[in-house]
């Protein structure tokens, strides 16, 4: 009879833990490292976006790792693919949550990145985006950028067209279903006003009508534009440069950070896109010491050039670690204190990337840092001295 007792209370006292441990929200099981989740396209039309920000982040956290990791923990990575669509973005975000992340780098896109942190807010989950530029991205406190707002790299990109005389009549092609392209827009617009340069032609296409682009050029054209202003993602610019040169049209081009990629568009004459300029925070043929170990190291793993995503996802994790070292926080933290730890010290801490040099960060997330000037040159992007 003792003996049945005293095994009884075994068990009780056994599940007495069990349900302890489940009270306390798991914190006790979870492992010992920092848990780092990544969302966006690696299939699909932005697919070099993500591939480029899945591989930057991953190169960052080896490096780490191999350094002893993160106040001595190390990191688990968890990339997950949404093919470019927001509700497969979240999808990717609970599918991440179930695996137990901490903190997520992402999502790549804009339109991803806003439907992501309206669910991680919920959480109050750490969130990370390396090059979701819209205002909205970064509308939750728990959410931050590495790269430029839409509205910067929109003016930006008329004070530079201005600034160096560039054109003075300038059309505009732009989705106007896209946060990211109607974004920069507006501000390249209001920004136009201060420059010596008039917009003769603002052309808009949709998610629903971006394969010919017929129109738009020739109102460009018609109205005696000498450079096209193009807001807008490296797919429909390789289209809109492929039928500018079919049609004989002779514009100059300029763009923003989504036209990165360009040079890597399947079946794309890439000798269309030469003399092509873009604003970026990135120049793989810089030649200062940080730049060219990280383009040495990021050929040989992944055997290409990195672009700008590429560098915003490296500069995304070690500004992670930047703010987990600040913060003294811990892989036991829960989720949501995590969160308020990291971001405190977002606000605290300045760092020298690959995508810009003491780089601060303000309670809206945003970060301030400047812009480069590229131009494809020889069938690559070049830094424009």
């Amino acid at each position: 009879m003792k003996r049945v007792t005293r095994a009884l209370a075994v068990v009780l006292s056994t599940a007495m833990v069990i349900a302890s441990l489940a009270g306390c929200g798991g914190q006790s099981t979870k492992s010992n490292t920092f848990k780092i989740g990544g969302i966006g396209p690696t299939t699909g039309a932005a697919a070099v976006y993500g591939l480029a920000v899945k591989n930057g982040a991953d190169l960052a956290i080896k490096e780490i790792n191999a350094a002893g990791g993160i106040n001595g923990y190390q990191i688990e990575y968890n990339f997950q693919d949404d093919e470019l669509d927001a509700e497969k973005s979240v999808n990717a975000y609970n599918a991440l949550k179930d695996w137990g992340m901490d903190i997520l780098v992402g999502s790549v896109t804009s339109g991803c990145c806003v439907a992501v942190a309206a669910e991680s807010v919920n959480d109050n989950m750490f969130q990370l985006t390396p090059s979701g530029s819209a205002v909205d991205c970064i509308a939750n406190k728990n959410v931050f950028q590495v790269c430029f707002t839409d509205p910067n790299q929109g003016i930006g990109s008329a004070a530079y067209i201005g600034d160096n005389k560039l054109a003075s009549k300038v059309a505009v092609i732009y989705d106007s279903s896209d946060v990211y392209s109607s974004g920069i827009y507006a501000k390249f617009a209001a920004e136009a006003e201060n420059q010596p340069f008039e917009i003769v032609a603002a052309e808009a296409f949709t998610s629903d009508s971006k394969t010919d682009f017929s129109v738009q050029l020739q109102k460009a054209a018609d109205n005696g534009a000498e450079l096209v202003f193009l807001p807008i993602y490296y797919t429909e610019a390789s289209l809109i440069l492929t039928q500018a040169a079919s049609a004989g049209y002779d514009f100059k081009f300029f763009g923003c950070d989504g036209l990165d990629g360009i040079l890597g568009v399947e079946n794309f004459d890439t000798s269309l896109a030469e003399g092509v300029m873009l604003l970026t925070p990135f120049a793989a043929d810089a030649t200062d010491e940080k730049t060219q170990a990280f383009v040495k190291a990021y050929e040989e793993a992944y055997g290409e050039t990195p672009n700008q995503f590429a560098a915003d996802a490296y500069d995304a994790v070690y500004i992670i670690k930047a703010a987990i070292e600040k913060a003294g926080a811990k892989p036991n933290m829960s989720v949501s204190e995590l969160g308020d730890a990291l971001e405190k010290a977002m606000t605290e801490i300045t760092v020298d990337g690959l995508t810009g040099l003491s780089m601060k960060w303000t309670e809206d997330g945003a970060v301030n840092k400047a812009p480069k000037a590229m131009i494809i040159k020889d069938g690559n992007y070049s830094l424009i001295q």
